[in-house]
């Protein structure tokens, strides 16, 4: 079957099987992302949007309606395919979330898909004639996944850009365009094949888009070996990390009664070292814990103070993930913060950081209060939730650059990764990612930090419960990991950072010029040829 053929049964498709036909194309995409990066795919599955775009001239209000329902099944299979492993954590605790297990599958990517609906009912009421439409359906996307990125607090987690960041080389453009602007580069690039179908045009013409698009993928490519050549990594003299990845089960994590047992595993564990000789913590200046390290408020608990302080030589600091009590609230209800602790040798807590970005739902619940009285509550169980601490932060160590810590998804929203004003030496990402098991989850997790990296010009250090932890340069190299579901402490080198990027200068304002240019373009085009 010819490829005109093929777009003609998706543009005269209609009712469940175009319904059928966006799911499909939506789930498929997924498997550009992390663990599988097979980018070409969507060569396949972005063309589809556009010719179901095509298709939706023949409903009623100029199609809009029906563009927004085939955007919302593409968004819909997207997102349930890309996002299942959200189900794992609602199994930690079988018998108190394990019924909410199916709402919450599906309730979520329902819910997203109605940015990408959104987006494609957007594209369809700018919508072009010829090569042009690429572009519009490429800045309709992009700004309903930059809203997806921000309303209600943001969830920007798979966004289409991300499937240019699996090969190194075209990761590197981060440094300029960011997120945002890889997402538009990657719905223009993989939706260009669109237009071989378009007949009668000549072959030339209608190939144009796909040979554009190849080139801007080699030039992306170019640009990424030749700054991948031209900057060795340089690592920070006297420095010498150690990330501890203890990998506990995420029942025992929260467990009161085996705290104990949580504590000589972290104290045995992070005194192991890597080499043939056993030196310990001997030659450490900084060892690393992950997220939410311990099944109590740390600085309560005087005994695992103690421990701490006789695990660390003189010229040792730890960095560890912890809750950290709050005052008494006035109904006397225990609150927390979500943070990460800096201690001296010495047991000393040199600096504090508070979790800014909660999770909804896991951290803290909308309408607390109300849900709380219909008997619901969040993942974490903590009544009231957690609270969320007052901004973005960098703070100074001992014998190391100043740093930055995000914990957990705080460190997939960009442009948020570095505070403001207080440029860091390196990025710090404690986190738990054992809620999500063994699956897509945390190496899409793993990407999305990656990504910061390399947009900021800063190496990021990642300290995870159950992997994946790992050492990265500031153009996101992996220096030294530990892989998915293992024990053990990774010792490295701290990377240098290199100088701001551009992305890290300018921010998105570049991507937002480009994108207004091109919606003007396309506004103007559209209303030319209708004339």
């Amino acid at each position: 079957m010819s490829i005109a053929a093929i777009a003609n049964a998706i543009v005269l498709s209609w009712g469940w099987r175009r319904a059928a036909i966006a799911f499909v194309a939506g789930a498929v995409s997924v498997l550009a992302l992390p663990p599988f990066n097979l980018w070409p795919v969507l060569f396949l599955t972005f063309p589809v949007a556009i010719w179901l775009i095509d298709g939706s001239a023949a409903g009623r209000l100029d199609g809009v309606p029906a563009a927004g329902i085939a955007g919302w099944f593409f968004g819909f299979g997207y997102f349930l395919a890309g996002l299942y492993w959200i189900g794992h954590a609602f199994l930690v605790d079988a018998r108190t979330f394990g019924w909410l297990l199916p709402f919450a599958v599906t309730a979520m990517p329902a819910g997203l898909a109605v940015f990408t609906a959104a987006g494609l009912a957007f594209a369809r009421m700018i919508w072009p004639r010829g090569a042009m439409r690429i572009i519009a359906l490429a800045v309709a996307l992009t700004i309903a996944e930059w809203l997806r990125g921000h309303v209600l607090s943001g969830f920007p987690w798979n966004s289409y850009g991300y499937a240019l960041t699996g090969p190194l080389v075209l990761a590197q453009s981060a440094s300029v365009l960011g997120l945002w602007g890889l997402t538009f580069l990657a719905v223009a690039i993989f939706a260009s094949p669109a237009t071989l179908a378009d007949q009668p045009i000549a072959l030339r013409r209608r190939a144009a888009p796909l040979a554009i698009g190849i080139l801007l993928l080699a030039a992306m490519a170019g640009f990424g070996a030749w700054r991948l050549a031209q900057n060795p990594t340089q690592f920070v003299d006297n420095v010498r990390l150690r990330i501890m990845q203890p990998n506990l089960p995420q029942d025992e994590k929260f467990n009161y009664a085996a705290r104990h047992k949580i504590m000589s595993h972290y104290l045995s564990l992070s005194d192991r070292a890597t080499g043939p000789q056993n030196s310990g913590l001997r030659d450490v200046t900084h060892l690393i814990w992950p997220e939410s390290a311990f099944p109590f408020f740390l600085t309560r608990e005087g005994d695992a103070m103690a421990q701490i302080a006789e695990l660390l030589p003189p010229g040792t600091v730890l960095i560890t993930g912890a809750a950290r009590a709050a005052e008494p609230s006035p109904d006397r209800r225990i609150r927390a913060y979500n943070s990460v602790y800096v201690i001296d040798h010495d047991g000393t807590v040199l600096s504090v950081y508070d979790k800014v970005h909660l999770v909804p739902f896991g951290e803290y619940l909308p309408f607390q209060s109300a849900l709380e009285q219909l008997g619901l509550m969040q993942l974490t169980k903590l009544p009231g939730g957690f609270l969320s601490g007052d901004r973005p932060r960098s703070y100074q160590l001992p014998g190391a650059p100043r740093m930055a810590p995000l914990i957990c998804y705080e460190i997939i929203f960009p442009g948020a990764a570095v505070p403001s004003g207080e440029r860091p030496g390196w990025l710090l990402n404690v986190t738990n990612d054992a809620w999500f098991g063994i699956s897509s989850g945390p190496y899409q997790h793993f990407q999305q930090a990656r990504v910061r990296a390399i947009e900021e010009g800063l190496p990021l250090v990642r300290a995870a419960n159950n992997g994946i932890s790992a050492t990265i340069d500031p153009f996101g190299r992996i220096i030294a990991q530990l892989p998915l579901g293992t024990e053990g402490v990774l010792d490295s080198p701290l990377p240098r950072a290199t100088a701001r990027t551009i992305y890290a200068r300018f921010g998105d304002s570049i991507t937002y010029v480009i994108v207004a240019m091109l919606l003007l373009i396309v506004m103007r085009y559209r209303s030319q040829r209708s004339r």
